[in-house]
């Protein structure tokens, strides 16, 4: 079978970037390096040259045995990916929500002055920048990330920043961070905290710092227990997955634990990319080795031999400082075969995504969702049974161990046990990760970050992230529990509490919403690649302030437009594309053209 895409042949540096990952070619041998390498090879080519050439491409497809098409898809579904020449070094701009309040557009608009139109994704263009979705830094806005191509590639999260900055970094020798934004959590001296209690403390680095804090208590206890015993600890702690669907954790493990499926595999989505949402990052920074240590006793409890972690790749610092506890724990046996001396063996891979939000390249496909049933714990990752849990949900599991689940369940509310931590930006005056008790007032939670800038009045907050919904000053008694959202007609989805202040148009609010979800929605299905687009069209003319019966016909369109959304999606991108977007036109009301100020 001819996969060639061309005749274009790879150069010697893209070559030696692919064979530095898969190995040096064998054309001898038949067992090729499996499909699911193909986004971690065309993310080693766009590290060594810059973007992705048809010459690079045929050689990964004659690697890995993937056609020229399907590798293609790939390649043209992520925004950090190039199939055209760039710049060695690119600036990624955060447009999103929080990032424009600070100034992010502004910075565009400089640097448009001085380097010239941003470039497009996968378009020719010699623009050493380009705007970008969510950066996951919201509490240290405007954010910028900056990548260096060559032998020795770099990445940099520039936090607070201004233009002179980021022109330094993208013109300069090395990269390096501006003073001044390194922030640490703003709890920082609070006893009571237990998933941040690390942070800020103990130096992510270290396995031996991590240890004299506590770390590496939960592994042998939970050896201790056995399978059984873990299980039991986590059913009794009633904790519910972190990620926003809020699945009862204890189940979803039971299910892959009695899998008849030998293989079975533990995945932590690392992969928060919902705008206003931080809180993994943080945890990946600071905290490095408690996730590793929650994957194996996770992996111990449900039967799984192997697990990976996909990290965001705009998170740099996270993905390093992990890699880092990665290795440390399998030098000092706490990953492998054999750990401490059992029978035990389990080890993990880490996996970068490219820029997306919908995403499931762990086995080297664009990033669609699949049509369930069945469910991930009977045919997850590689069609075999797998536990997926995010960062957060996993952070809990070494306390529930050492405590006993009924210490976690005496926290929080009957309903919505333990605490949570919750991703505050925009108009407050301490923005930042914040652990609260589940059950705490959303007043009480403003009031911790000082609430909106002296002489300003709160105008909303969006919770839940931008498929949340908005809530104003009259539901400040409002209980960020899962029970208490549901009552209200809302939820607490990802942990992002987005405030806006008397000075933000709300009408921007909503528009960016909508690009946001018409930029994010991967195609699959007509309901949300039709709707999205649709979406933003109908929301753009009410806006502009049309009065009479074109306006009623408007609405009355798009509240047809979320219905089918709602009900038709493949997956919850879609079926949630128009909750903030609706919840904005109700509590907003009758928005002249240029928006309330």
């Amino acid at each position: 079978m001819d996969l060639r895409l061309s005749t274009a042949r790879e150069s010697a540096a893209e070559r030696e970037a692919v064979d530095a990952l898969l190995g040096a070619e064998d054309r001898e041998a038949s067992n090729n390096p499996g499909r699911d390498l193909l986004l971690p090879a065309l993310l080693a080519v766009q590290s060594r040259a810059g973007w992705v050439s048809e010459g690079a491409l045929n050689y990964i497809c004659r690697r890995l045995d993937v056609a020229p098409a399907d590798a293609y898809g790939v390649a043209g579904f992520y925004r950090m990916l190039s199939l055209t020449p760039r710049p060695p070094a690119m600036a990624y701009v955060c447009e999103d929500l929080v990032c424009r309040l600070k100034g992010s557009e502004d910075l565009c608009l400089e640097l448009e002055r001085r380097l010239g139109p941003p470039t497009q994704p996968h378009r020719p263009g010699n623009s050493p920048w380009q705007r970008s979705a969510c950066l996951g830094q919201c509490d240290r806005a405007p954010a910028v990330l900056v990548t260096r191509a060559g032998v020795d590639p770099e990445q940099l999260s520039m936090l607070e920043t201004n233009p002179s900055q980021v022109l330094t970094a993208v013109e300069g020798r090395s990269l390096s961070p501006p003073p001044g934004t390194d922030r640490k959590i703003p709890q920082l001296d609070q006893k009571a905290l237990r998933l941040l209690r690390r942070v800020g403390r103990v130096d992510p680095s270290s396995l031996s710092d991590y240890c004299k804090h506590g770390g590496y208590r939960a592994l042998p206890h939970a050896l201790h227990l056995g399978p059984e015993g873990v299980l039991r600890e986590v059913a009794t702690s009633g904790l519910l997955g972190r990620g926003g669907a809020a699945f009862p954790t204890a189940r979803k493990w039971e299910a892959v634990a009695n899998a008849k499926a030998k293989t079975h595999y533990l995945v932590c989505n690392a992969d928060e990319s919902e705008p206003g949402t931080f809180k993994d990052r943080v945890l990946l920074e600071e905290d490095p080795f408690a996730l590793v240590e929650a994957m194996a006793v996770s992996a111990f409890a449900t039967g799984c031999e192997h697990g990976y972690v996909y990290i965001r790749g705009e998170y740099p610092l996270a993905a390093e400082r992990l890699a880092i506890a990665v290795a440390q724990a399998r030098a000092n046996g706490f990953l492998g075969a054999r750990i401490l001396g059992s029978e035990f063996a389990f080890d993990l891979e880490i996996r970068q995504g490219a820029g997306a939000y919908i995403c499931n390249s762990l086995e080297g496909y664009r990033g669609e969702p699949r049509t369930k049933p069945p469910f991930p714990v009977i045919s997850g990752l590689f069609r075999k049974p797998t536990v997926i849990n995010n960062v957060e949900t996993l952070a809990n599991i070494p306390d529930i161990v050492l405590e006993g689940g009924k210490a976690f369940a005496s926290l929080g509310t009957k309903d919505s046990t333990g605490t949570r931590l919750f991703c505050l930006s925009g108009c407050v005056r301490r923005p930042g990760l914040y652990e609260v008790p589940l059950g705490t007032t959303l007043g009480a939670l403003l009031d911790m970050a000082g609430s909106v800038p002296e002489g300003r009045t709160l105008l909303a907050v969006l919770l839940g992230g931008a498929a949340g919904s908005f809530v104003g000053p009259e539901d400040l008694a409002l209980p960020l529990s899962f029970e208490g959202t549901r009552a209200a007609g809302t939820s607490l989805g990802s942990g992002a509490v987005m405030v806006f202040d008397d000075t933000v148009n709300p009408k921007e609010l909503m528009l960016r919403l909508a690009a946001f979800f018409r930029e994010e929605s991967c195609g699959q299905c007509v309901p949300c690649r039709v709707g999205t687009v649709r979406q933003e069209e109908v929301l753009q003319r009410i806006l502009r302030g049309e009065k009479g019966s074109r306006k009623q016909e408007d609405l009355a369109l798009l509240s047809e437009i979320s219905q089918a959304m709602r009900d038709a999606s493949i997956c919850g991108l879609g079926q949630t594309a128009a909750s903030a977007i609706q919840s904005g036109l109700a509590r907003f009301g009758d928005l002249p053209a240029e928006g309330k100020r």
